[in-house]
């Protein structure tokens, strides 16, 4: 730990993803302003209490937030809200489909109000590479600069088309729709399909997740699992969020309610012996200068020296307390 030479090792071990932003793992949506006042102020009672980390995106909403025919008082709503966002959190804004009337009012109102103040923004019932160009090209004009683009995956169409629209250079991250790729069937999806268990047992929404996180993790984007609707049943979103993360390679997911932030952070935080091993792995591959290692008998290489300080990144996004050397490698400090 005391070589001078040392590089940062999230550069040694991702290369050119090194350079990508971790997201954090849960994007909290809320639309109605009372609802909006109260995540923000939850967002900074959390971060708080996790050291400083903002452990969790507000994504303020235009699209089902706003009643109909007062969209654009909602989004000067929406704009103020994220104007007023404390320094440090991570605020954003769903704003409508690209061939909704409201879409080119969302956009210059809400970028030409907060564009400097927002992490990203969110474009839902993206179908086609199209859709993104003209959600791109709309905030361009708006004065967006170069923030970020989220993409909901809705439809059938959307999950043929989501290795494509996952390689535009300016998207970031894709979320599942789960309750509008149901309805995009015509009623062949059962209304089971949109249950907390029926999501993960009927093979067209599993293959559509699994399609969708397999094109984000070929470009290097994040993906993020859809909404569990039973919010007020806390075990059932920790098991749903567990079984994204173990089973379905998500990275990320949506909270539609306060309750739902902390079981889902619960659940994609790696346990203590996980923690524990990665940090021993990662000290041992350091002091070898990331050539291969014997750990307990096991060859390591950077293969898994990757694998482990992705455990470490994890553990600091969800809030895990980690030892100063440890926050020191996060940071990139260590000399």
């Amino acid at each position: 730990m005391g070589n001078s030479t040392f590089t940062n090792a999230r550069t040694v071990l991702l290369g050119a993803q090194a350079s990508q932003v971790a997201l954090p793992i849960c994007d909290h949506y809320s639309g109605v302003a009372v609802r909006m006042q109260k995540s923000l102020q939850l967002q900074q009672e959390l971060a708080q209490e996790f050291g400083g980390v903002c452990v969790f995106d507000v994504t303020l909403d235009c699209e089902d937030g706003a009643p109909v025919g007062g969209e654009e008082e909602h989004a000067h709503l929406v704009a103020e809200l994220a104007q007023a966002a404390a320094p440090g959190m991570r605020v954003a804004a769903r704003f409508h489909a690209v061939d909704h009337p409201s879409f080119l009012s969302d956009v210059q109102i809400v970028i030409g109000k907060a564009a400097g103040r927002l992490c990203h923004v969110m474009i839902p019932k993206v179908d086609t590479l199209d859709d993104v160009n003209r959600a791109v090209q709309a905030l361009d004009a708006a004065g967006a600069g170069d923030v970020p683009v989220h993409a909901l995956i809705e439809s059938p169409l959307a999950v043929r088309n989501a290795f494509e629209i996952a390689a535009h250079p300016r998207i970031q991250s894709l979320s599942f729709g789960l309750m509008d790729f149901v309805s995009a069937h015509g009623g062949a999806i059962g209304e089971d399909g949109m249950s907390a268990q029926g999501q993960f047992s009927h093979p067209m929404v599993v293959r559509a997740k699994l399609e969708m996180a397999a094109a984000c993790h070929a470009q290097g984007k994040t993906p993020s699992h859809c909404v569990v609707t039973e919010f007020t049943d806390a075990q059932r979103i920790e098991q749903a969020a567990h079984r994204a993360a173990s089973e379905l390679a998500y990275s990320r997911m949506w909270s539609i309610h306060p309750s739902q932030i902390r079981p889902i952070l619960k659940a994609f935080s790696p346990d203590r012996a996980a923690i524990d091993t990665a940090l021993a792995i990662v000290e041992a591959a350091q002091a070898a200068q990331w050539a291969p290692i014997s750990f307990k008998g096991v060859l390591h290489d950077r293969a898994s020296y990757r694998y482990y300080w992705q455990i470490l990144e994890r553990a600091q996004r969800t809030g895990q307390s980690l030892p100063p050397v440890a926050q020191q490698w996060l940071a990139g400090s260590v000399q």
